[in-house]
């Protein structure tokens, strides 16, 4: 892989690039989810070598794009995200978004409709704001203190246990945790959060314009995500895959099914 560096009023952002599969082949856009890294792609990025081009990041104010204020929005990840592309010549990506990255992706085919070739869901769920209750919405803005009255040692154990069901991705999430300090972390979750709630009030379209599949571990305890998944693919109809085996990062914990079930989509496009 090739790391770059995308540079912005505000910092850096840090991503990589692998472009073997040659200059007809797609481009698949891996997008991890809220306080994760570019490494819960890892497996993917791996797989995909001389199949597809790839390219993963680390969001602002995530990973190596540290230090980053926490000034941003949903939107401006998704621009971000359309700068980066167009300064590396890629057109029609096929957006392959993990939970916060899921939602830049529906944010990102908001913002450029007809630019995306495909979306593939990861443990994420809808923008669209008939999916919510305003009391889920309203508690979305109000989760600082929450992270910060948790002691940092069962906020680490709760977050690597919480997010998977394997080592490997248990240990993906602890290492990538212990990046931060306690603060950083809890600000940048609630951050998260907060954006993610302003964008669901937005009350947008959030329209997904392209071939799509929705995947989703049949284990994810992390709130109520198999439940918004069961409601966007009835209320969308999108397909949806229950990945066996793993919870909230399903790419981690069952990277064989997940990987073969991107091989497929990208054979039907």
């Amino acid at each position: 892989m090739e790391s770059r560096q995308y540079e912005t009023e505000q910092g850096s952002v840090r991503y990589w690039t692998d472009r073997n599969a040659g200059s007809n082949a797609s481009w698949l856009i891996f997008l991890p989810g809220l306080t994760a890294d570019h490494t819960l792609f890892d497996s993917q990025m791996r797989h995909f070598c001389g199949k597809a081009n790839c390219l993963t990041w680390d969001a602002p104010a995530h990973g190596l794009s540290r230090p980053y204020p926490l000034c941003f929005t949903l939107d401006d990840y998704a621009r971000i995200l359309h700068g980066i592309l167009e300064r590396e010549g890629i057109t029609r990506p096929v957006l392959v978004g993990q939970s916060l990255g899921g939602y830049v992706s529906q944010a990102f085919m908001d913002l450029f409709p007809g630019e995306t070739r495909g979306f593939i869901s990861i443990n994420s769920a809808p923008l669209k704001r008939r999916y919510y209750p305003s009391w889920e919405v309203a508690f979305l803005h109000h989760t600082k203190a929450m992270y910060l009255s948790i002691p940092w040692k069962l906020l680490l154990a709760w977050g690597s246990i919480g997010v998977a069901r394997t080592p490997q991705g248990r240990a993906n999430m602890r290492q990538i945790m212990e990046s931060f300090e306690k603060r950083e972390y809890c600000e940048l979750a609630a951050h998260g959060y907060e954006m993610l709630a302003n964008a669901i009030e937005a009350d947008r379209p959030y329209q997904v314009d392209c071939p799509a599949l929705l995947l989703c571990g049949e284990h994810d305890q992390a709130g109520d995500t198999r439940k918004f998944n069961r409601k966007w693919t009835e209320g969308d109809d999108l397909p949806l895959i229950w990945v066996p085996g793993a919870g909230h990062n399903s790419n981690i914990d069952n990277p064989d099914f997940v990987n073969t079930q991107i091989e497929s989509f990208l054979e039907k496009l």
